[in-house]
């Protein structure tokens, strides 16, 4: 229930803030047939931002409490809800408030619900099937578990702990580095009685279906037409590339293409890491926080879509026109400062809820900056929204959080630009070649998106941010569902009368989403209840950690994935290495520390690694290893006492003198 009031407040509160930015967002949403659509995104998206801010920021301020959480949802709940009845009030009052409706075509107004139901419907049965829980046992399938495992390990930080100040549980003891408020609002919503699963689904495909109606009403406003969006949309979910038709090509000719297309459960590709599946709807299921960060991108877009409108209307051609434009005073003149100033405030507020999709939104920013009027408000925007991206980061990172590099190439076997071209051409199939065809058609301010729209296409393949430039795929996936919106007018454009011309349409649909669509089969095989990992909702072991260990104590592990351990949110010292180093920390020194201490007879030697390295717990499975080297148990036994045993017998917890001298302290103090 207190889940559900939550939500209502972020409404409630998104309502308000709409209310006072209505300059903000009048503009673009004139040209809209049905303005609801946008202003309910707007209202979400900006309310639950506000609302999730505001719990942590009062629960950070209340750490030193037992539920700090209960202080934050306490205070921020009720408090919001009445400042934003009190201006929605005052401006009832004053005789301002606009139709609640935004609906002017009501034909297309149910239309519209109807897709946007279907896609909710849609994108919340494969969340479900990927990840809940049935009969106490938690489901998380293998297409999805790698990810979900820092994600649930973040999530129950909060849920069950005291994560605060913020820590990364798969390397605890230190900073922040990966964006983790999508995680909190989930843990939040557990907090107040929504169990995990559900409310990941439910914030997953809320935020999805708001991306899908952000990518139509961009189409939409651009051409006019919401057919354009519905395929857009559709492009989104099912990629293209050519790796289904040379699959079925190599197993026709090896003569088993029947039965391997009934039993494969992995990803056909062709390219490095293609077979991971980063670049089908599967990265929607597992980074739920993406499409939240995505409806920040096509707010801003479309918010200032008006003044790219403006820069490409004149009558002026060639390169007078491109030379007033970048250069012009007039062009750089400020249009709607309350406007620059928000968006700035709300890129900025989304950067540690999705940090590369806040970076591609100022790259493509920056490419309708070139072009449109107003030239000063995209500066604004963009340095409010470095400001507060920089103020975030010095306040959760020790030291710099990400090392900008020139790296030529992105995934590319060779990296040259021949290399480039051949990688995307084997990638993306028919895709930028049909784009290459539509764009000498359009007119100058679609023309000005493709180019915008292509700017983190351009950025993944020549700088990398982190260790793992497999990451870069983010800026590749938001340039291709920008431009398919381009693609689905160059495919409706073919749509005639003529009988060849539909089939031909037809023809290019499918050639562009067949493999999509295959990955949704394998998504479907490879996530059932035999390919899944399964977790006991009252695991003692889950159960025994969730009331004993909290968030300031550093836990010793095997280099665990998901498991029982890990879903209770405690802060290991060294989780699976690659997502501590792909996130940025030093997994090799702590993968050599835990090793040593696995490994030493010396019980003076362990001694001194666990005090120095600040372990209060000892984690030891039967058999384990870490690193690929053999573990050992009894020098540990031998040192420190058995704080538990699970009720199969094959998993030990022990507690080291550093924990028990915190504890009584602990004891002392309260």
């Amino acid at each position: 229930m207190l889940g559900i009031i939550y939500f209502v407040i972020c409404l409630v509160m998104g309502r308000a803030i709409e209310t006072l930015t209505r300059s903000v967002w009048e503009e673009a949403a004139q040209r809209l047939p049905n303005p609801f659509w946008l202003r309910g995104v707007l209202q979400l998206f900006c309310g639950t931002l506000c609302v999730t801010w505001l719990v942590y920021g009062v629960s950070y301020c209340f750490q030193a409490e037992r539920h700090p959480l209960a202080y934050g949802n306490g205070i921020v709940l009720p408090a919001t809800a009445v400042c934003a009845a009190a201006v929605l009030w005052m401006d009832r009052r004053r005789g301002k408030a606009g139709k609640l409706s935004g609906v002017t075509d009501r034909k297309l107004f149910w239309r519209e619900g109807a897709f946007y139901l279907a896609v909710f419907l849609f994108i919340s049965w494969w969340m479900w099937y990927v990840f809940h829980a049935s009969e106490g046992v938690l489901y998380a399938g293998f297409t999805v578990f790698g990810d979900f495992s820092p994600h649930t390990a973040m999530i129950r930080s909060f849920s069950w702990g005291n994560n605060f100040p913020t820590q990364y549980p798969y390397f605890g003891g230190e900073d922040v580095k990966y964006h983790f408020m999508f995680q909190f609002l989930t843990g939040n919503l557990e907090y107040l009685g929504i169990p995990m699963e559900i409310g990941f689904l439910l914030t997953g495909a809320v935020f999805f279906t708001g991306m899908v109606i952000l990518v139509c009403t961009l189409a939409q406003w651009i051409f006019q037409r919401f057919s354009i969006g519905v395929l857009a949309g559709i492009l989104l979910c099912f990629r293209s590339s050519f790796s289904f038709w040379r699959f079925v090509w190599e197993h026709l000719e090896a003569g088993d293409l029947w039965e391997t297309l009934k039993t494969n459960t992995e990803f056909i590709g062709y390219t490095a890491n293609e077979s991971w599946g980063l670049w089908n709807l599967n990265v929607y299921l597992n980074q739920r926080h993406l499409a939240f960060g995505l409806c920040a991108l096509g707010l801003a877009l479309l918010l200032y879509l008006p003044d790219l409108d403006r820069g490409c209307s004149g009558q002026e051609k060639g390169w007078r026109w491109f030379w007033n434009r970048v250069f012009g005073v007039e062009s750089w003149k400020s249009r709607n400062i309350g406007r620059a100033i928000f968006l700035g405030v709300l890129l900025g507020a989304s950067v540690f809820w999705n940090g590369a999709v806040v970076i591609a939104a100022l790259l493509v920013l920056a490419g309708f900056a070139m072009f449109s009027d107003g030239k000063l408000d995209y500066v604004v925007t963009a340095g409010i929204t470095l400001a507060a991206s920089a103020f975030q980061s010095a306040f959760f990172m020790d030291g710099a959080g990400m090392e900008l590099q020139f790296q030529f190439g992105f995934l590319a076997q060779e990296p040259t630009l021949k290399g480039c071209v051949v990688y995307l051409l084997a990638l993306t199939g028919l895709f930028f070649p049909l784009l290459g065809l539509t764009i000498p058609f359009l007119g100058k301010l679609e023309k000005c998106l493709a180019f915008a729209f292509s700017l983190p296409l351009v950025f993944a393949f020549t700088v990398s941010l982190t260790p793992d430039i497999a990451v870069n795929h983010k800026y590749v996936m938001i340039s291709i569902l920008l431009c398919a919106i381009l693609v689905a007018k160059g495919l409706t454009q073919l749509l005639g009368k003529k009988a060849g011309q539909k089939v031909l349409a037809g023809f290019l649909v499918l050639m562009l989403t067949v493999t999509g669509l295959y990955d949704m089969v394998v998504i479907y095989k490879d996530n059932d209840a035999s390919h899944s990992f399964q977790i006991a909702k009252d695991d003692d072991v889950t159960e025994w950690l969730r009331e004993n260990i909290d968030s300031e104590d550093l836990v010793l592990t095997p280099q665990y994935s998901l498991t029982r351990v890990t879903v209770s949110g405690i802060m290991m010292y060294c989780g699976w290495p690659y997502y501590g180093w792909s996130a940025g920390y030093d997994t090799d020194y702590r993968t050599a520390v835990a090793l040593e201490i696995y490994q030493t007879e010396d019980s003076g030697r362990l001694r001194e690694l666990v005090r120095d390295e600040g372990i209060t717990y000892v984690i030891y499975e039967d058999n384990m290893q870490l690193d690929g080297q053999s573990c050992e148990e009894g020098t540990i036994s031998e040192t420190y006492p058995q704080a538990y045993c699970s009720e199969d017998g094959t998993l030990r917890i022990y507690r080291t003198s550093e924990s028990r001298e915190r504890a009584e302290e602990v004891r002392k103090d309260g």
